[in-house]
């Protein structure tokens, strides 16, 4: 039986559409799954790499006589932490909301278990809705389980302080924990594109390594084309572009322009995208 002839069945006496696929319950289903301790593992593992790697090396820092944010790293808690954040949101926090937003539904499709879902009967919006806040939900979770590891490692090592700043000066540790705090909201953000692309991807294919090595992939070509400068003022208009316009967040003053800029572009393309997923979704012939 097709999955069309399945959503338009009669349903018995009681049902609540909204009460299908609770979001606890599709919770608890991701945080199971392998994958996500995985990456768990992972990103708590990054501030310890990173902490051998400065005690190995004797310190972030060389020859170059321009101070940047990664040479401040072993100043104190706070610039270790956001030292991490710098070195993974380019690549490494791409990953984990790929992962968690582009493997939901086309890992469902791919166990074949997509279509008894729908026969619950889970309306389809219903179920993307309940994939997508987890997935999202995750995503957010992943941005913050790093530098709050990281904050915690660095402590233990360089002690607690200010946010020292590469271009001088100081930030008290109430105003430091904000501006991470600005820093996180801002990365997650701009990986809204990359979420809501891996989502359509998951929606229209049954592989989930597709989707979300479409997602990472396609992030990756707009990153490269971001260094293109012959394309000049186009480059305004990709993600990539603004990716680390929260290093305003990190400077004495709080510049807000750039932040601003980059997240209406990244909502509008998350928006758009989004919205195929869901329309093509309720759509399409769902037999996996």
């Amino acid at each position: 039986m097709s999955s069309t002839l399945i959503d338009s069945a009669e349903v018995a006496d009681g049902y609540r559409a909204g009460r299908t696929l609770p979001l606890r319950v599709e919770l608890v289903r991701q945080l199971k799954r392998r994958r996500t301790m995985v990456m768990g593992g992972i990103l708590v593992a990054l501030p310890f790499v990173l902490l051998i790697a400065f005690q190995v090396g004797g310190g972030p820092g060389g020859d170059n006589s321009r101070v940047n944010l990664m040479d401040t790293a072993t100043l104190s808690g706070a610039n270790f932490a956001a030292v991490n954040l710098f070195a993974s949101a380019g690549f490494l926090l791409v990953i984990p909301v790929a992962l968690f937003c582009g493997d939901t539904v086309a890992s469902e499709a791919g166990w074949s278990s997509l279509r008894y879902l729908l026969a619950a009967p889970v309306p389809r919006a219903r179920l993307l809705w309940s994939k997508l806040v987890v997935g999202l939900g995750l995503s957010l979770a992943a941005m913050l389980l790093l530098p709050l590891v990281a904050l915690a490692v660095g402590t233990a090592a360089y002690g607690w302080g200010p946010l020292e700043l590469p271009t001088g000066g100081e930030l008290a540790a109430g105003t430091a924990a904000q501006r991470l705090l600005v820093t996180v909201a801002y990365i997650f953000v701009s990986q809204l594109v990359t979420a809501a692309l891996a989502f359509w991807l998951s929606t229209r294919t049954d592989a989930p390594l597709g989707a979300v090595g479409g997602a990472v992939g396609l992030t990756i070509v707009g990153n490269v084309l971001d260094q293109v400068t012959a394309l000049g003022d186009w480059r305004d208009f990709l993600p990539s572009h603004w990716q680390y316009a929260w290093l305003d967040a990190v400077r004495p003053r709080l510049e807000w322009s750039d932040m601003i800029q980059g997240t209406a572009l990244s909502i509008t393309y998350a928006l758009v995208l989004f919205a195929l997923a869901f329309r093509g979704f309720a759509r399409k012939d769902v037999v996996s």
